[in-house]
């Protein structure tokens, strides 16, 4: 699974990144310790146009009576069967940012976080969105949630799991909301499950409390 990650740059450098047309929404600050609920960042087509906005991490179906439970991760070899997901695989797919993201390690003498990086740049995850509505406060939330695939082969000792990155070349067919086939969106994780070249290294362990939250956390 993903439980943290990055977003340290500013909100013009991830749309510029994305190609976005426009940003939307509340700013998001810089964060080295990104954690479930937070505000991150996500790139959706709006009528034929990339927008990025603000969203919570932790993907609530719109037909949920609660806020909770929510859902950080969709694994990719299921996503297509889970109630939770369906909806949003068919018609509200989009692209998370990332510099980088957290697995850990259990040692000895405790849990140990290692920071994983792509090669060539940053991370533009999988991701699904929805848009729930509070029942007794009509409050709108924003969600999201990070599809996950197997770990490439350079990071598989520390976890099993890692988030699905997206290469360039097919954000245009996942985010395109007038192709609603799940087959369609099932095919393009499928081909991008081997991902791009890692790197990791072991970091300080402040990682571990999220009320640290800086850059010397990846230092």
């Amino acid at each position: 699974m993903c439980g943290r990650f990055v977003l340290a740059g500013g909100v013009d450098d991830y749309a510029i990144f994305l190609h976005a047309a426009r940003i939307v929404g509340d700013p998001v600050e810089p964060s080295w310790n990104v954690a479930p609920t937070d505000p991150v960042l996500a790139a959706a087509e709006h009528h034929g146009e990339r927008l990025l906005g603000t969203f919570r991490w932790g993907l609530v179906p719109h037909w949920s009576k609660a806020r909770q439970p929510f859902h950080i991760n969709a694994r990719s070899e299921t996503v297509h069967e889970k109630p939770a997901f369906r909806d949003a695989l068919r018609y509200r797919r989009c692209l998370i940012p990332a510099d980088g993201f957290y697995e850990w390690t259990v040692e000895d003498d405790g849990k140990q976080p290692h920071y994983i990086e792509r090669d060539g740049g940053r991370f533009a995850f999988a991701g699904l969105w929805s848009r729930w509505t509070d029942p007794e406060t009509q409050e709108e939330l924003r969600t999201c949630t990070i599809v996950t695939t197997a770990a490439a082969p350079a990071i598989a000792d520390i976890h099993d799991r890692m988030p699905l990155h997206l290469p360039e070349d097919v954000w245009d067919d996942w985010l395109d909301r007038e192709e609603t086939d799940p087959a369609h969106a099932r095919a393009i994780l499928e081909s991008a499950s081997v991902g791009p070249a890692f790197t990791h290294r072991t970091v300080s362990r402040s990682v571990n409390s999220i009320r640290n939250n800086d850059a010397s956390l990846i230092d």
